[in-house]
């Protein structure tokens, strides 16, 4: 499975000028041709807290609403409706805080580790803050291109 950081996201809606969105284009059409991916609903919400300084809440609804089928993505736990929880050990938190990691990515790598099966890869513009602290094979969108041939 290939777990997608919330940057990656954010270039492709806002930042269009930025020296990766090509390579993150790309990233991404391959995520579809592959079948998808997912990412956390942690990241599903620290999106939708930076898109909400410029979309109104109608507009941040229907974002949300369609945001697992155009990028073809699962959402982990399921999203639906607001009903789902964020269900991580404290412990499985904070030991990815002691090997020097913020509190948001430490909740990403803790619920993706939880989620994804064995085997899986996170894809982040800022794959240094995750290597070496997590199981999660991580690359950025870039290295995962080379690596899967496009």
């Amino acid at each position: 499975m290939i777990v997608v950081d919330t940057n990656v996201f954010c270039i492709d809606l806002l930042f269009t000028r930025d020296a990766h969105y090509n390579t993150n284009r790309k990233f991404l059409a391959l995520l579809r041709t592959r079948g998808g991916g997912a990412t956390t609903l942690v990241n599903l919400l620290e999106l939708a807290g930076i898109l909400s300084f410029n979309l109104n809440e109608a507009q941040l609804a229907g974002m949300l609403s369609r945001f697992s089928s155009e990028y073809k993505v699962a959402i982990l736990p399921r999203y639906d409706s607001g009903s789902a929880s964020i269900d991580v050990a404290v412990r499985a938190v904070l030991d990815k805080i002691v090997r020097k990691c913020s509190f948001g990515d430490a909740l990403v790598l803790a619920l993706a580790e939880k989620l994804a099966p064995g085997g899986s890869t996170l894809v982040s513009w800022d794959a240094r803050h995750f290597k070496g602290k997590t199981s999660l094979d991580v690359l950025t969108p870039a290295e995962a291109l080379a690596k899967w041939g496009k």
